[in-house]
């Protein structure tokens, strides 16, 4: 090593010294400029807003870990298949019809342009010669294919909430086909008004990385298909008592948990869409602080309503922690943060026991994380939300502004949900007509990974036996 070391040093001033020969030719021969502070800042802003959407998309592995590890074995590799293919079924959607609707130009309730992604982006990113149609995303300077991209996995976790609602008793097609209706309709529509320039826009409602627009969508989505559905076999108990039926691996819930918990690092602090150091950071830290202490509280909840400390009330408890702050994770203060983050813990454990009680059969307590604290999230906004925060905006009813943004926040969470609801019922009702929605009862017993995939995530050798 002390050889090349030396010989290394010997070389070091030549290749020095022929370095500035070739640049100063270079320079000489044809000078030019850097870059200038503003293409500086859309490169940043762009290489930003990219790397949050790998993380956000890597959230489909977390996504798949969660809700198979809390399923049975004997579905796991149906339910592995839903979260992959999932977001290969959305971007197509959301790239042919999905992106135009929710932010091209049109009217209040949904964008009347932008099919293929066609039509020009008037952002800083191309400037002002060309007469842009997706206006309502012109206040960030990434390129236009950065925004989509960035976008598209958004609507692919809407997607994915409803795979873990449905798991373990529904047809994989049949599953594939609602995909593609939330993806492509019923997601970018309610988005538009919110996040596209539309009539809840207007009204002054605010969601800054999606407790509603992305997560109680697709809790609302989820909770039709349940009640379409039905329970699982042998969840309920002729006596109306729970039956549970644990899951077949917490080492997969906890990879899970915490591929979710990075992701969201990519969901939350990327919505800022710019490499704004004071808004990242801000966001950031209420992200982190919120899902910490949704972990203390649905722990400790889980102890005292169960009697034991329940892992899968824990990881959940994160997510829903997660879910909360995405909402107003811009708009509040760091304190702010963690009495919304302590508060989702609570709300999750109770949620999980309330729908097991009204036997709404959810699996992986998607309903619990992603419908209830969506929805505390949204309207936590509106009691917390100071304008002093990177997000500005109105002080929430805490914080002097009055019950005005608490409307807001209330009538959009209601005419969401409605609307969302809705719809999802009459997609199910339509697929279960055309194409059967729930398996036949033996091959629920036996196993979707079998009856559906025609494999095992767990096979024996077929050798040995």
């Amino acid at each position: 090593m002390t050889t090349k070391m030396s010989g290394a040093r010997r070389w070091f001033p030549l290749a020095i010294l022929l370095t500035l020969m070739f640049n100063g030719t270079a320079f000489a021969q044809a000078p030019s400029e850097g870059p200038s502070p503003a293409d500086l800042k859309v490169m940043l802003d762009t290489l930003w807003v990219m790397m949050t959407a790998f993380l956000v998309f890597w959230m489909n592995a977390g996504f798949g870990c969660v809700e198979s590890g809390l399923c049975r074995a004997k579905n796991a590799t149906n339910i592995l298949a839903k979260n992959f293919i999932v977001f290969a079924f959305s971007a197509i959607a959301y790239w042919i019809i999905g992106f135009g609707i929710m932010f091209a130009e049109g009217n209040s309730f949904l964008g009347m342009g932008g099919l293929l992604l066609s039509g020009a982006d008037n952002s800083p990113a191309t400037g002002d010669a060309y007469q842009g149609i997706f206006t309502s995303l012109n206040w960030t300077g990434v390129p236009l294919l950065a925004k989509f991209f960035f976008q598209l996995v958004f609507a692919g976790t809407a997607a994915t909430i409803v795979s873990g609602c449905v798991a373990e008793r529904i047809h994989y097609k049949s599953f594939i086909i609602f995909t593609l209706v939330l993806a492509g309709l019923s997601y970018p529509i309610t988005g538009h008004w919110i996040w596209g320039g539309g009539w809840l826009a207007a009204m002054g409602m605010r969601d800054f990385a999606g407790s509603t627009v992305v997560h109680a969508v697709g809790g609302w989505s989820g909770l039709a298909g349940i009640l379409i559905l039905g329970p699982r076999i042998g969840k309920y108990r002729k006596d109306g008592s729970v039956q549970p039926i644990p899951g077949h691996s917490m080492a997969l819930v906890f990879l899970g948990g915490l591929i979710l918990w990075l992701g969201w690092f990519g969901f939350n602090p990327g919505s800022t869409m710019a490499a704004d150091p004071r808004a990242i950071t801000h966001v950031a830290m209420t992200t982190n602080l919120a899902c910490c202490m949704a972990i203390l509280s649905s722990t400790l909840m889980a102890w005292i309503m169960l009697g034991k400390p329940d892992f899968s009330m824990t990881v959940n408890g994160a997510l829903a922690g997660l879910v909360a702050i995405t909402a107003p994770c811009a708009f509040v203060s760091v304190t702010s943060s963690a009495i919304i983050g302590l508060i989702a813990g609570v709300i999750v454990v109770f949620a999980v026991l309330f729908f097991d009680k009204r036997k709404i059969d959810d699996p992986v307590g998607a309903l619990s994380v992603h419908l209830a604290n969506g929805i505390w999230g949204t309207l936590a906004v509106g009691l917390f939300a100071t304008a002093d925060a990177p997000g500005g905006g109105a002080n929430g009813l805490f914080n002097g502004g009055g019950f005005a943004s608490l409307q807001a926040q209330a009538i959009g969470t209601l005419a969401v949900g409605a609307f969302t609801f809705a719809l999802a019922l009459t997609a199910w009702t339509i697929i279960k007509l055309v194409l059967g929605l729930r398996v036949d009862p033996e091959d629920e017993e036996r196993g979707l990974d079998l009856s559906e995939m025609g494999m095992e995530a767990y096979p024996h050798d077929p050798v040995r036996g």
